[in-house]
């Protein structure tokens, strides 16, 4: 007859050193925040005390930082990839950042700037586009431009407002 093995039970320490490393290889990857380690953990059944434990040691020796992780996710989304203040909080959100390091991390973004990366994306995409002066041309541009800025997070009136200004400044630039 055979007899199924349980797994041997791993020590504490044994589980804590398994956390640990676990983290670690997560972290080399990419920066997380601690709410995605402990989400991590947690999948694999570790226990909440290790997790804390382990998730304070990386934080004490600045391997988790969540206040380092959304500037540089708001860097990195608003510059690179033009995201709107709303959607990269929205995303530091999802990722477990709290409402108090997202406002900080979001504090450097203001109208204005969020404006300005809204026509420098536009711009980008008008400059390859054939302007045939076709009414029916220049209201496919409008919506799909008006949907690229929408996605990115961008209230429906500045894409609005951004879209028709520089589509009339394009005609206007391509008219000379």
């Amino acid at each position: 007859m055979m007899t199924s093995c349980q797994p041997p039970s791993t020590s504490e320490p044994a589980r804590e050193e398994q956390a640990r490393a676990l983290c670690l290889r997560l972290l080399t990857a990419r920066s997380r925040t601690r709410a995605e380690l402990s989400d991590q953990l947690a999948k694999r059944g570790y226990p909440g005390d290790v997790s804390a434990r382990v998730l304070d040691r990386l934080t004490a020796v600045g391997l988790v930082d969540d206040r380092d992780f959304a500037e540089q996710w708001v860097r990195s989304g608003h510059s690179r990839a033009g995201k709107s203040k709303r959607a990269l909080a929205a995303e530091l959100h999802t990722k477990g950042v709290g409402k108090e390091v997202i406002a900080a991390a979001l504090a450097d973004i203001d109208a204005t700037a969020e404006r300005e990366r809204a026509e420098e994306l536009v711009r980008a995409k008008l400059r390859r586009e054939a302007l045939s002066g076709d009414g029916n041309d220049e209201a496919r541009i409008t919506r799909r431009l008006v949907g690229l800025l929408t996605r990115r997070g961008y209230s429906q009136n500045l894409a609005c407002e951004v879209v028709l200004a520089e589509l009339a400044a394009e005609r206007e630039r391509r008219r000379v």
